[in-house]
């Protein structure tokens, strides 16, 4: 447990940007919500930290908006058009930042709309194509595609050529889904 003072130092000396209330309970090993609470209220009173919704805190004005995606629904990975137009699999920019989840929901922080699209357990809670980074989960570009196919019956892809086709093949099977299995065979047949 840190020492009086030093709690608002651990917070700042982690590399996350956003934290859970027990994301600060295990870092200051304090097991009493209560004083966890009191304590980030006097934080944000004082400037030291920002509340930016229910249970979520950040550093500053300049956190990261996927890490907060990530933080607000757990599980939950970043995918979708968020992957697929920073891998340029399509052309299209989005301001939204588009997520995997257990639930389907659309919530604004801060001017920030964070789209939640719904996946049964079994997808959201397999790791095959998701890469961790600075305490988040993003979908590679070959499981963005595999995600969109999922939720869309139809979709426009602008270029697939960038795709592992070895990968998608190798991870497609986690949706137990024959309907994208042909769907991403004749994906790769046009590609």
């Amino acid at each position: 447990m840190p020492k009086k003072g030093d709690y608002i130092n651990t917070i700042l000396k982690s590399n996350k940007t956003v934290f859970s209330i027990k994301d600060i309970s295990l870092l200051w090993n304090e097991e009493n919500p209560i004083n966890v609470k009191n304590r980030l209220n006097y934080y944000v009173r004082n400037g030291k930290l920002i509340h930016l919704r229910r249970g979520i805190y950040a550093k500053d004005k300049e956190y990261n908006r996927l890490e907060l995606a990530t933080k607000i629904y757990t599980p939950s990975y970043i995918s979708f058009e968020t992957v697929l137009s920073k891998e340029g699999v399509i052309f299209q920019f989005y301001k939204k930042i588009f997520i995997a989840s257990y639930l389907k929901r659309e919530i604004e922080v801060e001017d920030q709309v964070y789209s939640y699209q719904r996946m049964k357990n079994s997808v959201l809670l397999e790791g095959a194509g998701l890469k961790e980074s600075n305490g988040y989960y993003t979908a590679s570009k070959e499981r963005a595609f595999l995600d969109t196919l999922y939720i869309r019956k139809e979709y426009h892809f602008d270029n697939l050529s960038s795709l592992d086709w070895e990968e998608v093949f190798r991870i497609v099977h986690i949706y137990n889904n024959k309907n994208i299995e042909k769907k991403v065979k004749e994906y790769y047949s046009n590609a």
